[in-house]
């Protein structure tokens, strides 16, 4: 007779973890099977030519003199698409990113610099940047980039065939992000991993589905859609303003397609620990759409499921060396078997990310500190004490805030 008692419920928990674990693995499988990079397109003679649509590039920057800003915008005007303009704003940088946009701006007249002022009431800093850039562009298309993005030469040209030869109206690209240190290594393949899981693009890409994203290292919109939704004035209080704006995009009726494209665009996003705080702390609570039910469901599920078996396996191989058996072996059994599994499933996302494999062993430190930041980002915001991002203040009480919070 199966008795009920603390140890089978433990147990039942166990296998059910395994069999939580197993079809986490194949949806991980199945989604990044159905996410195939998107590839060079071949040069079309209509494309090419001076009846090519104009698109504006927009470049929000704020303090990026110590990042990748010269590159960045050096390999934006190295694209081998003929008509384009670039618009960056120096999003009142406190730095010298000016003077390098400037600089760059004297020696091609292709880059045109603002001077960005300070937001209205009810902004944030990224959507009035982006809005005063595309107040004084022309293109036909639009794409919204970040000051942080390193572009191969046919990503602008890709990025366009790929929507003339689909009637797509807007495109939006997944870039390799690049791992060098140990934190972004554990942390970002986790990060990119519940991405993957919340918004597969197949989902994103059927039109049935209401799942939507908008990367905005690389989000192309045609202009009229753009109009249509609100332009960045819609999105104007949103922190996470890529997202949103896909979302918009897709609820309205435009044809949203993105793609996985790590040969065409790259980012290096937070290369340390408290740049990895900091920039996720302002981001996380609004994946929640601002929710606290949400936050904290979704805080205690991934530390029971994602962290919990990792600590019970210690627990249960201290208990086995001390000699106290009381049912561990037969707890140890299924505990390991998720432990396999987590670790087999992120060397798969890890080879995806091209961040060394063995990196998959530190899964569980990963999910600990996506929920440590994530609880962060909601008492932050939530309580009105803020959230900081290069050098300044975001959603505090006296100032923007979270328009669904």
């Amino acid at each position: 007779m199966f008795i009920i008692n603390a140890h089978n419920v433990l147990l039942l928990v166990a296998w059910a973890t395994v069999l939580l674990w197993l079809v986490g693995a194949y949806l991980t499988l199945r989604a990044l099977r159905l996410q195939r990079p998107l590839d060079k397109a071949e040069a079309e003679a209509s494309l090419m030519t001076e009846r090519a649509p104009l698109v504006s590039v927009l470049v929000p920057a704020r303090n990026e003199e110590g990042r990748v800003l010269s590159a960045c915008i050096g390999s934006i005007l190295s694209q081998d698409y003929e008509r384009f303009e670039v618009i960056a704003v120096n999003d009142r940088s406190t730095d010298a990113t000016g003077a390098i946009l400037h600089a760059i701006a004297k020696a091609d007249a292709r880059l045109r610099v603002i001077d960005g002022t300070e937001p209205p009431p009810g902004w944030l800093g990224k959507p009035h940047a982006l809005q005063q850039a595309l107040d004084l562009s022309q293109g036909e298309w639009v794409l919204a980039t970040d000051a942080d993005m390193i572009f191969e030469r046919a990503a602008l040209r890709t990025a366009i065939v790929h929507a003339f030869e689909h009637n797509y109206d807007a495109v939006t690209l997944i870039p390799h992000i690049v791992c060098l240190t140990f934190w972004e290594r554990v942390f970002l393949p986790v990060f990119g991993w519940f991405m993957l899981m919340v918004a597969p693009v197949h989902r994103v890409n059927d039109p049935r589905k209401r799942e939507a994203m908008g990367v905005g290292g690389f989000f192309l919109i045609r202009r009229e859609w753009l109009r249509r939704i609100g332009e960045y004035r819609v999105v104007r209080a949103e922190v996470a303003e890529d997202l949103r704006t896909g979302e918009l995009l897709k609820q309205a009726g435009a044809r949203l397609r993105i793609e996985f494209a790590p040969t065409l665009i790259s980012t290096r996003m937070q290369p340390t620990f408290g740049e990895i705080w900091e920039g996720f702390t302002k981001n996380l609570f609004a994946g929640t759409k601002f929710s606290l039910f949400q936050t904290v469901m979704g805080g205690i599920s991934v530390l029971l499921f994602g962290v919990g078996p990792f600590v019970a396996v210690v627990v249960c191989v201290i208990g086995l060396w001390t000699g106290e058996r009381d049912g561990q072996s037969s707890l140890l059994v299924p505990l390991l078997l998720v432990w396999a599994i987590q670790v087999t499933t992120f060397a798969i996302v890890n080879a995806t990310w091209k961040t060394p494999i063995a990196y998959a062993l530190t899964v569980p430190l990963g999910h600990a500190l996506f929920v440590a930041i994530l609880f962060n980002s909601a008492f932050r915001i939530a309580t009105g004490s803020g959230v900081t991002w290069k050098g300044r203040k975001l959603y505090e009480r006296n100032g923007v805030r979270p328009p669904r919070c």
